[in-house]
C-alpha cells in the first residue's frame, strides 16, 4: 500500500521549508497552524517575484512557526519574527506584485523586513504576503474546469513526487558517478512511497483518508534542483540527465519530474505522515 512519507511546507516562495508531520489539506495547499504554503513571496524593487532560479541564497532564510509569529533565520542575520495576524486590510499598506503573469495585491511587509531580506540577498527587495482580496487560479485548461485557487505557488496548490521517481535519477547519476540528490531539491509538498517511478505522472486520484487529490500537470523543470538546500550553492544541474528520458511533450518538451495537485475533496481534512493512500491510476 502507497504511504504519505513527507509533509513539507514553504510559507515563503523559494526560501526554505518546514518538514510537518501533519497539515492540513486546503483547496490553495498546504497549511499548518493557518500558516499556508506560499502565502509570502519576496519581490524585487519593481514588484516581480525572485525564486532560487536568480537568487539561490533565498533557501537559506529558514521559517519556523511560533506561537504568533513566523521566525526566519539567515547565516549572519539576526532572527526576524514576521506577525501571523493579519493586518487590517483598510489601513495596511499593499503593493501590486507580479507573479508570472498575474498581476495581484499583496500586503507590504514593513521597512525593517524589507531590509532584512536586502541584506540577506545582496539587493534591493521586499517581503509581501498575499492579500485575502486577491485572487489567483490554476489553468482550467489543466484542471479540467475546476477551480483551484493558489497563492504565490507557481502555478498549482501542491506538488506530489514519489520516493521511486527519486530513486529512479539517482541511480541514473549514481551510474555516472555522480552524487545522489536528496527530496527537497525538488521542493515537493507530498511524497509518497509504495509506488512504481513515475506512477504519479499516471494517477488520476490520491485518496488520503476522506481527501481526493488529483495531479493535474506534469511539473517542467528549471534550475532549481541544482541549488544545495542546505547551502544555496549551485552544483551540477541534473536536467541533462532528465532530457534523456523526461522530455514531456504534454508539455511541449519541457523536462518534467513530479506532478502538480489539485484538491478535489476534503478541505480542512487533516493528513499525516504514515497514512495510506490510494492511488487510483488512469492511463489515457
Amino acid at each position: 500500500m502507497p504511504i504519505l512519507t513527507e509533509l513539507n511546507l514553504y510559507p515563503i516562495k523559494s526560501c526554505g521549508g518546514i518538514a510537518l508531520r501533519e497539515a492540513t489539506l486546503t483547496a490553495a495547499g498546504l497549511m499548518s497552524e493557518h500558516v499556508y504554503d506560499r502565502e509570502w513571496m519576496v519581490v524585487d524593487a519593481h514588484g516581480e517575484f525572485l525564486t532560487q532560479r536568480s537568487c539561490p541564497r533565498m533557501t537559506l532564510v529558514t521559517p519556523r512557526i511560533k506561537a504568533d509569529t513566523l521566525e526566519l533565520r539567515a547565516p549572519g542575520m539576526m532572527r526576524l519574527e514576521i506577525p501571523l495576524d493579519l493586518p487590517d486590510p483598510d489601513e495596511a499598506p499593499t503593493l501590486e506584485v507580479r507573479v508570472w503573469g498575474d498581476t495581484v495585491k499583496a500586503y507590504d511587509c514593513d521597512d525593517t523586513t524589507a531590509a532584512w531580506f536586502s541584506n540577506v540577498l545582496g539587493q534591493p527587495c521586499r517581503l509581501v504576503r498575499f492579500h485575502p482580496h486577491a485572487s489567483r487560479h490554476a489553468s482550467r485548461k489543466w484542471t479540467g474546469g475546476v477551480e483551484a485557487p493558489t497563492l504565490f505557488a507557481d502555478g498549482y496548490p501542491m506538488l506530489v513526487i514519489s520516493e521511486a521517481s527519486l530513486e529512479d535519477l539517482n541511480g541514473k547519476l549514481r551510474a555516472q558517478k555522480r552524487e545522489a540528490l536528496s527530496m527537497n531539491r525538488f521542493r515537493p509538498n507530498i511524497v509518497i512511497s509504495g509506488v512504481e517511478a513515475y506512477e504519479e505522472d499516471y494517477a488520476d486520484r490520491l485518496t488520503i483518508g476522506s481527501a481526493a487529490l488529483k495531479p493535474v500537470k506534469p511539473c517542467a523543470r528549471c534550475n532549481v534542483p541544482s541549488v544545495d538546500q542546505a547551502t544555496g550553492v549551485i552544483g551540477p544541474d541534473p536536467l541533462d540527465i532528465l532530457q534523456t528520458y523526461r522530455a514531456n511533450p504534454k508539455v511541449d518538451g519541457g523536462i518534467t519530474f513530479g506532478m502538480n495537485a489539485i484538491l478535489l475533496e476534503g478541505e480542512g481534512q487533516v493528513v499525516r505522515v504514515g497514512q495510506e493512500v490510494d492511488v487510483s491510476l488512469a492511463f489515457a
